[in-house]
């Protein structure tokens, strides 16, 4: 749930979508004059369970105000979409798809979506009345600092909090000078009493760690109060990567810098893989075979090129390639291929235009030791020499490295001759790591396979 979201909100956003998805397949059943029998219960309840995870994963509820209705019908029929393919995946898998009427499925797949978008629509006017009516929670911020100023921004953007802010309280006045919408209730001193006057239900303290003496002296005056009282760590000084709030054993910590696959994050990216991987495999096999026959028709040497490379916490992995030089490097000194080297064979160099190279990967990632995407790995010679030069690097190692990933798909792909080249490449590494999320990795196998022909960087 939300930090100081409502209780009857998280729970209709985290189950709004599965009871109407279900409630709808319920529908479509008894109107087509079929029975409801155990198998279409069996049905109703993993839709339930697959659809509350992918709809929390798109974020169906952002605000309105930030999201158009064409980019709210793309996220919910790119949601529909993935939960219908992992339903007829588990259905054709273990032969309960003979047991549904064909009609029925059809007409739950194409009504679905639409019922809900309706019901989207239908929350959007039950808050919008709410709101209007007055049922929201007055708010008021401790410290016009940056990081004030964005709570008071997020909380504007998200009409769901049902919160509304009434201004901050600061001893210096000059620091609201940057945003004149916003509005100085008063000093410090004059919070509580203040709190109390006008019975606010929320006080969120956004000043730095280092006013600790003045944090105290505040939440002690507020116990005189019955407002909820929120301190937002300012942790943002901080690069951070999947950042969390957890506990050790009751005591509780913040992640500074975490692998975004903790917990059934970790068993859905692993369960993609598998799936994609192993279908994708099965529908190359034939390409594959063909090119492992041109490989050795073309040139003398191995099929397969393996190399050393670091993968999951840094950890030696052996990655494979279909070979496209003459030569299978993997020493402490490597070259990048540029363009128009002398190494790639012509065979080869098709290969690596077209990324079929790659393919040999899925094996890895059936092995476990790679994803279908993740940041690229790169030779342990390599890494040792970029590890020294940007700050950061390692980072990308959080996660199991991938055939495909954001930096590819953004133009960072093949040689980085400048550092700079390098640094950008593992920005984007970095951004994917914060941002993972099921809707991202799907987003960019679908942009691979539209680069991979158009891509200038390819050779």
């Amino acid at each position: 749930m939300t930090v100081g979201e409502t209780p009857l909100v998280s729970f209709f956003k985290r189950l709004l979508d599965p009871v109407i998805v279900v409630g709808s397949l319920v529908v479509v059943v008894l109107l087509s004059g079929h029975r409801f029998h155990g198998y279409y219960l069996i049905l109703g309840v993993i839709t339930f369970f697959v659809s509350a995870h992918v709809f929390h994963e798109l974020d169906l509820f952002k605000s309105w105000n930030r999201t158009s209705l064409s980019a709210r019908i793309r996220d919910i029929l790119f949601g529909w979409i993935i939960v219908v393919g992992i339903l007829l995946f588990l259905g054709y898998a273990s032969s309960l798809s003979n047991e549904y009427s064909q009609h029925v499925m059809a007409w739950w797949f194409a009504t679905a979506p639409i019922t809900l978008l309706l019901s989207h629509f239908a929350v959007r006017a039950v808050v919008s009345k709410a709101r209007f009516s007055g049922s929201v929670r007055t708010v008021v911020i401790a410290g016009a600092s940056g990081l004030g100023l964005q709570m008071a921004k997020k909380i504007k953007e998200d009409q769901y909090l049902f919160m509304e802010v009434i201004g901050f309280f600061d001893d210096r006045s000059e620091r609201l000078a940057i945003n004149g919408e916003e509005t100085l209730l008063g000093s410090f001193a004059q919070l509580p009493k203040y709190v109390k006057e006008h019975r606010i239900n929320l006080i969120y303290i956004a000043l730095p760690m280092t006013m600790q003496p003045r944090i105290l002296r505040l939440l002690e005056e507020l116990h005189d109060t019955t407002a909820s009282v929120y301190f937002i760590p300012d942790i943002f000084v901080f690069d951070l990567v999947q950042a969390r709030f957890d506990d050790v054993n009751g005591i509780p910590v913040i992640a500074v810098c975490e692998t975004p696959f903790t917990s059934i994050d970790g068993v859905v990216k692993r369960a993609s893989d598998l799936v994609v991987g192993s279908l994708i495999l099965i529908l190359l096999a034939p390409l594959m075979t063909a090119i492992a026959v041109g490989i050795k028709l073309s040139s003398p040497g191995p099929v397969l090129f393996k190399q050393r490379r670091y993968g999951l916490d840094g950890e030696e992995i052996t990655v494979y390639k279909f070979r496209s030089m003459t030569v299978a490097e993997d020493s402490d000194a490597i070259v990048q291929a540029t363009r128009g080297d002398k190494r790639i064979t012509a065979f080869g160099a098709f290969l690596r235009k077209t990324s079929l190279d790659e393919l040999p990967q899925l094996l890895n990632v059936l092995q476990g030791r790679m994803s279908i995407v993740g940041p690229r790995p790169h030779a342990v010679a390599h890494n040792e020499m970029y590890r020294k030069l940007i700050k950061g690097y390692m980072l990308r190692h959080k996660v199991k490295p991938g055939i495909t990933g954001w930096a590819q798909i953004n133009g960072f792909r093949g040689e980085t001759e400048t550092l700079d080249k390098m640094k950008m490449r593992i920005e984007c590494d970095i951004d994917y790591l914060r941002n993972w999320s099921l809707y991202l990795d799907l987003s960019i196998i679908l942009r691979t396979v539209w680069v991979m022909f158009r891509d200038p960087n390819a050779y």
